[in-house]
C-alpha cells in the first residue's frame, strides 16, 4: 500500500520563481527564502518520496470562469510549466502519477466529494514556483506529481472545513493505492497578503504566527473559520491558506513539526514547513472497494466509461471531439488518414475510425457522444449506430421500437 511520509507546506509567489531562475542565492533579500528551503530539500533527499500530492491554486491561466471548479484533480503523465504572459519558465516538464491521481479521484468521489479532472493544462506558478526550489532544473524532476486544483478565486469557494474533511479523505484515498510507493503532501500558498484595491498591501505577521501555531496545535480552530475571518485577518487573497487544510487532514491528529520559517520581503508573506504523522503505532492502511460501481462488470453489452478507460482512448475521443470544429471537418474529410494521424491515432484507432466500427469503438473506449459526431460528419443517423451496436439492420432494430425514427445530431 501507499505510504504518506509527511507533508510540505510552502508559499506560491511568482516572485520564488524568478529568484530561482535567476540565481539570487546571495542576493541579501532573497537569501532567506533559498535558506528556507534547504532544509525541505534535505528532508526530501532523506525521504525520498515517489509523488508529491501538491496542492496550488491556478491564477486564471490555465483555468477560466467559463467552467470553474472548486476541486480539480490532474490525471495526465505530464505537466508543461504554463505562459503567464512573459513566455513559459524555461523548466523541465512535471511527470503526473496518472494511475495514483485515478485512483484517488474514484476514491474520492465515493466518498461524495464531487471532482473535476483535468488534462492537457499547463500548471502555472502555484505549482511551478515552489517545486523549482526544490530540485536542480538542469537534472530531471525527482518524483512525479498528482495535482490538485482548488478554486478559491471565484466565490463561492469551498469552505475552509470542507477543505479539511477533503484531505482526511485524500489520506484515505492515497493509503489504499495498492502499489508499495512513498507520498508527499505539499500545500502551496502565501499567508497574509492583498493585491488588490485600496487595502493592497495588506499582511498580518501577528495572525500568521497565530495560523502556523494553530495549524500544527488546532486545525479545527481553523477549519471552524469563515472566509470572511480569513480574509480580515489575513488578506483577501491570503485567504488561499485554507488549501493548506487540505495538507493538514492528510496527516494524523497529532503531528511533529520538522521545520518552520517565516519572511516577509514585500508583498506577501511566504512560509515554508515541514511536518510527519507523530503515531504511538502505525495506522492500518484502509482496502478500497468502489462499491457504486460493483456490479456493473456483470452488465452484458455495457462498457462504463472510467476514468481508466478515458485514459486509454484519450487521443481518440479528443479527436472525435474536435470534429465540432469546421476546420477539422474539412480536414477529416479530405485527407482523413492523414488528420487522424496528426492527432496522434494509433493504427489501431485509425482503422476502427476509418472502418465506422462503432462497436468495435465502443468497446475500445470511445464514449456513445464522439461517436454521435462521427456519425453526423458521415451522415449516418443515430439509429443506424444504435443498430449496429447490436449486430442488427436498421430495418430490424427498428422493430424493436415503439415508434420508427430517424435522426442525427447533424441533422
Amino acid at each position: 500500500m501507499a505510504t504518506i511520509v509527511g507533508a510540505i507546506a510552502t508559499s506560491h509567489t511568482p516572485t520564488i520563481g524568478f529568484a530561482a531562475d535567476r540565481k539570487l542565492q546571495n542576493d541579501p533579500v532573497w537569501a532567506p527564502i533559498f535558506q528556507a528551503y534547504e532544509p525541505i530539500k534535505a528532508w526530501l533527499a532523506e525521504r525520498r518520496p515517489d509523488v508529491l500530492f501538491v496542492i496550488y491554486n491556478d491564477h486564471i491561466t490555465s483555468f477560466f470562469f467559463d467552467h470553474y471548479s472548486a476541486f480539480t484533480l490532474g490525471v495526465d503523465e505530464r505537466y508543461e510549466p504554463a505562459d503567464e504572459g512573459g513566455e513559459p519558465r524555461a523548466l523541465k516538464p512535471l511527470v503526473g502519477r496518472a494511475d495514483l491521481a485515478r485512483h484517488v479521484g474514484v476514491s474520492l468521489m465515493s466518498e461524495e466529494f464531487d471532482m473535476s479532472f483535468f488534462r492537457d493544462k499547463p500548471l502555472d506558478h502555484g505549482c511551478f514556483s515552489p517545486l523549482s526550489m526544490l530540485a536542480d532544473p538542469e537534472q530531471p524532476w525527482p518524483w512525479s506529481i498528482v495535482p490538485l486544483q482548488v478554486g478559491v478565486l471565484q466565490f463561492p469557494i469551498p469552505t475552509a472545513h470542507r477543505c479539511f474533511s477533503l484531505g482526511k479523505a485524500i489520506r484515505r484515498a492515497i493509503e489504499s493505492f495498492p502499489e508499495d510507493i512513498k507520498v508527499a503532501i505539499v500545500a502551496t500558498g502565501g499567508l497574509s497578503h492583498q493585491v488588490h484595491g485600496e487595502r493592497a498591501g495588506f499582511n498580518n505577521p501577528e495572525w500568521d504566527q497565530t495560523f502556523l501555531d494553530l495549524f500544527e496545535t488546532d486545525p479545527d480552530r481553523l477549519a471552524a473559520m469563515t472566509h470572511a475571518q480569513y480574509a480580515r485577518l489575513g488578506g483577501f487573497e491570503g485567504s488561499e491558506v485554507i488549501m493548506w487544510l487540505i495538507m493538514r487532514g492528510a496527516l494524523a491528529p497529532k503531528v511533529k513539526r520538522l521545520h518552520r520559517t517565516y519572511y516577509l520581503p514585500s508583498m506577501t508573506a511566504i512560509a515554508t514547513a515541514i511536518y510527519e504523522d507523530d503515531l504511538a503505532e502505525p495506522e492500518t492502511a484502509p482496502i478500497f472497494v468502489d462499491k457504486q460501481t460493483e456490479g456493473l462488470a456483470d452488465l452484458e453489452g455495457t462498457y462504463p466509461f472510467t476514468l481508466d478507460r478515458a485514459n486509454k482512448a484519450y487521443a481518440l475521443n479528443r479527436f472525435l471531439r474536435s470534429l465540432v470544429d469546421p476546420k477539422v471537418r474539412a480536414r477529416f474529410a479530405a485527407e482523413p488518414e492523414a488528420a487522424m494521424v496528426d492527432a496522434g491515432l494509433s493504427e489501431h484507432e485509425r482503422r476502427m475510425v476509418a472502418a465506422r466500427d462503432w462497436r468495435a469503438l465502443i468497446q475500445y473506449g470511445a464514449i456513445f457522444f464522439v461517436l454521435e459526431k462521427l456519425a453526423a460528419v458521415s451522415g449516418v443517423p443515430n439509429i443506424a449506430v444504435y443498430a449496429a451496436m447490436r449486430g442488427q439492420s436498421v430495418e430490424d432494430f427498428q422493430k424493436t421500437r415503439s415508434a420508427a425514427m430517424t435522426y442525427g445530431v447533424g441533422r
